[in-house]
C-alpha cells in the first residue's frame, strides 16, 4: 500500500489493508484463514476489473506514478560496477540525464537515462527530469564513447520533455537534439531505448532513436502531453483526460502503429507496486534484444535502422 496512491487504486488499497489486518491478527494465535481466503479472491477480481480497463488518462497517471522506479533505479537493479561519467565538455553538468558504463550479466553497456528525484531537493537538482541543450550533448558524448570502444547503448527514457527556458533556448535546445537524431541514425552499435514512464515529446525522442524500442506496459510516448494538448485545444487544462484519448499515447497504441517493437509487461497494477520483479523483466527484455542485434554485421544494423524509422508513418503520392 503507498500514501501516493492513485484514485482508481482506492479499492485495491482497502483491499491490501483488510488482507493486512487479518494477516496481522492471524499472527496472534487466530485461525482467519477462509477470510483471507475470500479477501485475496476478491482482490484478484478487482485487480483484473480495475487494471484490465484502465483509459489513456490513467495509464499516465501510473506513467507519472511518484513510486514508480525511474532510469537510475533500473540502473542500480540491473547492472553490475555502474560507473557515471559526466559532463558535455562544453558548458555544465546536466543532472537531469545520466549515463555511464555498467556491466549487464557480464557484458559492458553505455546505459543512459532521465532522472526526475522524488523530493523536493532532489526534484530542483534533476530539474524535473527536463534536460538542458548541455543534457543531450552528454548524452551524445557517451553514445560516440561507446561506438569508440564498440558497445552497445541503452536509454531509458521518462521525462515529460526537453527543459523549455529561455536559457536552453539560447544554448541550442532544438540543434541539441536534432544533432542526437543524426548521429543516432549512424551509430556503429546496437541501440536498445526503452520508455518506462513518461515519453515526452522531443526530450524523449532524443534519447529514442533506436534500433529496438521498447515500452513498459503502463508507459505513455507521445508528441505532446494531455494538459499542454488540452490549453491549447480549449484553452482549459483540466480537460487532460479528454485530450488523452485521441492522443493515442499509450504503449499499446505505439505497438499498433509500429513505433514500438515490444511491450515490456509489469507486475499487477504497475512497476512502482514491485520495482525489483520489473528490474528481472526489464533486464531479460534487453537481453533477449542484445542477443538478437548482434547476429547483424554494421552494414546490416544501419540499414535495417534507416529503414524501420523510413516505414513509420503514412504518406500519400499525388
Amino acid at each position: 500500500m503507498s500514501k501516493n496512491s492513485l484514485e482508481f487504486e482506492k479499492p485495491i488499497d482497502d483491499l491490501l489493508h483488510q488482507i493486512k489486518k487479518y494477516e496481522d491478527l492471524s499472527s496472534g494465535g487466530k485461525d482467519y484463514k477462509a477470510e483471507l481466503q475470500r479477501l485475496r479472491k476478491k482482490l484478484a477480481k478487482v485487480e483484473k476489473e480495475v487494471f484490465g480497463s484502465l483509459t489513456p488518462w490513467q495509464k499516465t497517471q501510473l506513467a507519472r506514478h511518484p513510486d514508480r522506479p525511474y532510469p537510475v533505479d533500473y540502473f542500480n537493479m540491473m547492472l553490475d560496477d555502474f560507473v557515471e561519467l559526466h559532463g558535455d565538455r562544453r558548458f555544465a553538468e546536466d543532472y537531469a540525464i545520466i549515463g555511464g558504463m555498467g556491466m549487464l550479466e557480464g557484458r559492458p553497456v553505455m546505459i543512459i537515462g532521465n532522472q526526475k528525484g522524488r523530493d523536493t531537493k532532489q526534484k530542483i537538482k534533476y530539474n524535473f527530469g527536463m534536460a538542458n541543450p548541455e543534457g543531450y550533448r552528454k548524452s551524445l558524448r557517451l553514445m560516440k564513447l561507446a561506438e569508440k570502444f564498440g558497445k552497445p547503448v541503452i536509454t531509458i527514457i521518462d521525462t515529460p520533455g526537453a527543459y523549455p527556458g529561455i536559457g536552453a533556448e539560447e544554448r541550442g535546445q532544438s540543434q541539441a537534439i536534432a544533432e542526437n537524431l543524426m548521429e543516432m541514425a549512424h551509430l556503429q552499435v546496437p541501440i536498445i531505448a526503452i520508455v518506462t514512464g513518461e515519453g515526452g515529446s522531443g526530450g524523449a525522442l532524443a534519447l529514442g532513436m533506436g534500433d529496438r524500442v521498447l515500452m513498459l506496459e503502463n508507459s505513455v510516448y507521445s508528441v505532446i502531453s494531455p494538459e499542454s494538448c488540452a490549453a491549447i485545444l480549449w484553452r482549459d487544462a483540466s480537460k487532460a483526460a479528454d485530450a488523452a484519448e485521441p492522443l493515442r499515447l499509450t504503449a499499446q497504441d505505439a505497438y499498433s502503429f509500429k513505433i514500438i517493437d515490444s511491450i515490456i509487461p509489469e507486475p499487477t497494477g504497475g512497476a512502482h507496486r514491485d520495482g525489483k520483479a520489473e528490474a528481472t523483466v526489464l533486464k531479460t527484455a534487453i537481453k533477449k534484444h542484445l542477443e538478437e542485434l548482434d547476429r547483424f554485421s554494421i552494414d546490416e544494423l544501419l540499414e535495417n535502422r534507416y529503414n524501420k524509422y523510413r516505414r513509420i508513418g503514412v504518406y500519400e503520392e499525388q
